[in-house]
């Protein structure tokens, strides 16, 4: 292959691998869709998506070398386009088809599996066979073999782009469906563009005797390629998991940890073929791998006891752009260094393996499927075994050992001695990594600021999330998730989780059955399990370690509800739960987390309140929780739009401090009856109900008119305000990425104030009761104008 085909290929490579981020990126977040966001989706989905990629590379060795590589290489770009359009516009189908048959347990992770591999396995054993098939070309040289990792490293250099442009650009501006079309124009650009390569370009087949003869590799390479591959994915979720703590969990940050360790990857692969031509590829592969002991304890160090203490205030005024700047600078200082090194082993090993009789490509295949192998090995074992049952030191010093072990197996010649010394200076690299600093857990991209001023008296790393609670002078305690305040005892804070349940309760006409999205801290699911009427509430939380927290931390805020008889706790998307049950409620009410963390759109958008709608009973209601703070007006106006274009009888209702907007809560009817105060006193002066009206009381309210009297609006009342709001929808999901652009800003009171200006008048026709009781509302929603 001369110099300028081989530029020439490394820029198709960069193309290919810029459409595959982006379809990993939509696929990714359509499946979470359909199969539901748990821990067990997503290893379910990664799983299958790099299963297919090593099937693909294994599999190609059974195509025929006579043919050209390119024009292989073009079919094999034009079948990944025509299957990611198809896998894209046969979502909805597969997702009605999966909800119908959907179970749980084993049989519900079956189904899963089964879905995602029906999907992902297709376009992704093409993904898998691209880079065999191109290297099939490549002359058996030192100089040939390193060709091998210019490709690799376009192929990151094209990933890294398309993850860019798809996390920053496509996805917020646009939505998967234009994504998905981008993805797939840039294949058939290849495609075309390979086909015209390969016909100005000479090739000449293997000859037949070494057709299908695979080189006697070295086995310490392929175990040394695996072992790099798993380490590298490990501390991906890792420090994925750290990162999120330090910038906050939205979609840019996201996006922007992927970009910064593939583009180590990207420029490691470019460095480690260069090596490759001059050096012994052998040898620098185990320096590789002993490096990286000194790289995993520096980024473990950095992420634990550096960076999360460095003097920055989030809060200070910055531009998006200078806060950009700061998160890829710290994201780079402490992934970089691995992340070049786990770059430079694969075509190191590539040059490694080649025995000069065959050409790189017949290694290839091989080395690609022990790499992603380690990978899918590496990352499933991360996040549902080594972080939930070691925690993330423990982790760390693993993955230290195993590096240390897979650069000492390529170099067995060594003298004892050195290998002695080695050692111990890999036992001092895994002793001082440190563990996850409680506060930092609890507080996160602020603990400069109210870090040292924690007493944080639980943390745990669980599946989805790492846990925590705090608790002050005067004994509120908080439940933190992920670096930020969730729920807690505090005044504000309870009045908002009791006005959740307590509504959802006391306005329905009937009151026997109810869904909770979010357990959380418990108050919202307790105040639910308190109403006599309710006789079964399902709580549906993706976090197991929620319920030891809300058991053992919350229990009197909470009233002991998950040990309550009626109390139902369902491990599992809240989403994927409801969409997978024929069930119908008296009352669903849903607290998610804050709308900016990554993949909580899917709890506010239109496609999920017309599910919750499908699910009500005649005369039931939806609540949920609407925060004012953290985020920006264009994002509550898209949450409130999107839900009053599904319920446009929907009431606001507002929870404010000092008469100032901090959050809300927004109930939908599945009718239009009006709400009848009536009927609320009269279940509330029942005996019965001396549990309900005592936790009402504790929060201010000491009767139904006041608790209705925090009435702020409707759609009416809000129709100039709304007024081009964007509607959140499956497709876009623009929420997370208009709330993300509001991660440090507290603008609540102008927010509420421009929702709600004075002036209103009182909605006659949305209440119901004697005329004492709508008097005595009235009267108060008048006194309350412009000041709640």
């Amino acid at each position: 292959m001369q110099k300028k085909t081989a530029i020439a290929v490394s820029l198709l490579f960069a193309a290919s691998g810029c459409a595959a981020s982006v379809y990993q990126i939509v696929w990714f977040q359509l499946l979470n869709l359909v199969i539901g966001a748990s821990a067990i989706s997503l290893g379910v989905v990664l799983a299958t998506f790099m299963g297919g990629l090593c099937l693909g590379s294994l599999l190609f060795r059974f195509i025929s070398p006579r043919h050209h590589p390119l024009v292989v290489f073009a079919f094999i770009e034009l079948g990944i386009a025509l299957l990611g359009l198809a896998v894209f516009y046969t979502m909805p189908v597969i997702a009605g088809i999966y909800a119908g048959w959907a179970g749980s347990g084993v049989a519900g992770i079956v189904l899963r599996a089964a879905v995602a591999a029906f999907c992902l396995l297709p376009p992704t054993i093409l993904m898998g066979a691209t880079l065999p098939a191109v290297t099939r070309w490549v002359d058996a040289t030192p100089r040939g073999a390193s060709w091998v990792g210019f490709f690799y490293a376009a192929n990151i250099g094209g990933a890294v782009v398309g993850s860019v442009v798809a996390g920053f650009y496509v996805l917020a501006v646009y939505d998967v469906g234009v994504a998905t079309l981008m993805a797939a124009g840039l294949n058939m650009i290849v495609a075309l563009a390979s086909l015209i390569l390969a016909s100005a370009s000479g090739y000449f087949a293997v000859p037949s005797a070494l057709e299908f003869q695979s080189p006697r590799s070295d086995w310490r390479i392929y175990v040394t390629t695996a072992l790099s591959g798993m380490t590298a994915l490990s501390a991906e979720v890792l420090w994925t998991r750290h990162l999120s703590l330090l910038l906050g969990g939205t979609v840019y940050t996201f996006s922007l940890i992927l970009a910064v360790f593939l583009t180590g990857l990207g420029i490691g692969s470019a460095i480690g073929s260069v090596s490759a031509r001059f050096q012994s590829a052998r040898k620098n592969l185990g320096v590789c791998q002993l490096l990286l002991c000194p790289a995993i304890a520096w980024a473990s160090y950095a992420l634990a006891k550096s960076l999360p203490y460095w003097p920055i205030d989030v809060m200070a005024p910055s531009t998006s752009g200078v806060q950009l700047q700061l998160d890829l600078m710290r994201t780079m200082w402490a992934i970089f260094p691995a992340a070049l090194l786990w770059g430079a082993s694969f075509p190191l090993a590539v040059a490694a393996a080649s025995d000069g009789a065959h050409k790189p490509g017949h290694v290839v295949g091989g080395l690609y499927a022990a790499n992603t192998l380690g990978a899918i090995s590496g990352a499933l074992a991360t996040s549902f075994v080594l972080v939930v049952s070691l925690g993330s030191r423990s982790t760390h010093q693993l993955l230290i050992v195993i590096t240390a072990c897979s650069g000492l197996l390529m170099l067995l010649r060594l003298r004892p001695g050195f290998a002695l010394t080695y050692g111990l200076f890999v036992a001092a690299m895994a002793y001082i990594v440190p563990a996850l600093p409680w506060d930092f857990v609890a507080y996160g991209r602020f603990t400069p600021t109210r870090g040292p001023y924690a007493n944080v008296i639980y943390m745990r790393e669980g599946l989805t999330s790492s846990v925590a609670v705090s608790e002050d002078s005067n004994g509120h305690r908080t439940y933190h998730n992920s670096g930020k305040p969730e729920a807690s005892s505090y005044p504000p804070d309870l009045r908002l989780q009791r006005m959740l349940g307590h509504l959802t309760t006391l306005v329905p006409k009937t009151s026997n059955s109810f869904l909770v999205i979010g357990l959380g801290a418990g108050a919202t699911a307790g105040a639910v399990s308190i109403d006599p009427g309710a006789k079964r509430v399902v709580i549906a939380d993706i976090e197991p370690l929620s319920v030891e927290i809300a058991s053992k931390y919350f229990s009197e805020s909470n009233f002991e509800v998950v040990d309550n008889p009626k109390s139902e706790i369902r491990i599992d998307d809240g989403r994927h739960y409801l969409a997978t049950t024929s069930e119908t409620f008296d009352g669903i009410t849903v607290d998610p987390l804050d709308p900016w963390v990554k993949g909580a759109a899917a709890l506010y958008t239109r496609e999920f309140w017309n599910l919750c709608r499908a699910r009500l009973n005649p005369g039931g209601v939806v609540t949920v929780f609407v925060q004012l703070y953290e985020t920006t007006e264009e994002a509550v106006k898209s949450e409130v739009a999107t839900f009053l274009d599904v319920f446009p009888n929907g009431v606001v209702f507002a929870n404010t401090v000092r008469g100032m907007g901090y959050d809300l809560v927004l109930l939908g009817r599945s009718d239009d009856a009006p709400i009848d105060i009536d009927q609320m006193n009269n279940r509330l002066q029942n005996p019965s109900y001396a549990p309900v009206m005592s936790s009402l009381k504790e929060i201010g309210f000491h009767s139904a008119v006041e608790l209705l009297a925090t009435y702020a609006g409707r759609s009416r009342n809000m129709s100039q305000w709304l007024n081009g709001a964007i509607i959140n929808t499956d497709r876009n999901l623009r929420l997370q990425y208009l709330a993300a652009q509001g991660l440090n800003v507290y603008q609540a009171n102008i927010i509420f104030g421009n929702m709600f200006p004075s002036g209103q008048s009182f909605p006659k026709d949305l209440f119901t009761g004697s005329q004492d009781q709508l008097n005595a509302l009235e009267q108060i929603f008048r006194a309350r104008q412009g000041d709640f």
